[in-house]
């Protein structure tokens, strides 16, 4: 075997250690909240040193950051796929069924609901969630845009129709908290049918 055959590139193992914080990071919010966990307790979940939590992030806010920016990518990868599908809005329907378990499931909620009860208090915090939010509707934006069929909508409705959608899914991960048994089929079915009204109207 020559050197380095069979090792990972050192690009590889830097973005393996980096996604090995975020994880555990993410399950010490979950756990304890922003404040209560520690970056030694997000080290030992790591199985790292602090000091190399510290050589990927600076603090908290920018692990924060990153969980943020992870949420962002892969938002704007399924709004690609939404676009490329040939029938954008049927493709958005036929997603409502993950769009619905992924916001009730529960270690997902609690990191969300988390960030932006950080973001009420910390206005460094607030300032990437809503800047990620800004890129997050630009981004539905386009993909409802792009999937209308009939005459376009104006900047304003178009606007509301975001703020609708994203509205159905975020308010869904308060009410999973409130109401963890709620009939996620019947969710899913109800919101299938709302998202058609206003995607094809």
């Amino acid at each position: 075997m020559t050197a380095g055959e069979g090792q990972q590139p050192e690009q590889t193992r830097s973005e393996a250690r980096r996604l090995q914080i975020l994880e555990a990071a993410q399950e010490c919010f979950r756990r304890r909240g922003f404040h209560g966990a520690s970056i030694a307790e997000i080290s030992e979940m790591a199985g790292m040193s602090t000091g190399h939590i510290y050589h990927y992030f600076e603090n908290k806010e920018a692990i924060v950051a990153a969980i943020v920016e992870q949420g962002l990518s892969e938002l704007l990868a399924l709004l690609d796929r939404f676009r490329s599908s040939g029938d954008t809005i049927q493709s958005i329907l036929a997603q409502v069924d993950w769009g619905v378990q992924r916001s009730v499931e529960p270690r997902e909620a609690a990191l969300k609901l988390e960030i932006v009860a950080e973001a009420a208090r910390n206005p460094k915090i607030a300032e990437m969630v809503r800047g990620v939010d800004a890129k997050a509707r630009d981004g539905l934006r386009e993909t409802l845009r792009a999937g209308r069929r009939g005459a376009p909508w104006d900047e304003s409705d178009l606007d509301a129709r975001v703020e609708f959608v994203m509205a159905l899914f975020e308010g869904l991960t308060i009410r999973a908290v409130r109401h963890p048994d709620l009939d996620r089929a019947a969710v899913a079915r109800v919101f299938r049918t709302a998202l058609r009204a206003v995607l094809e109207d």
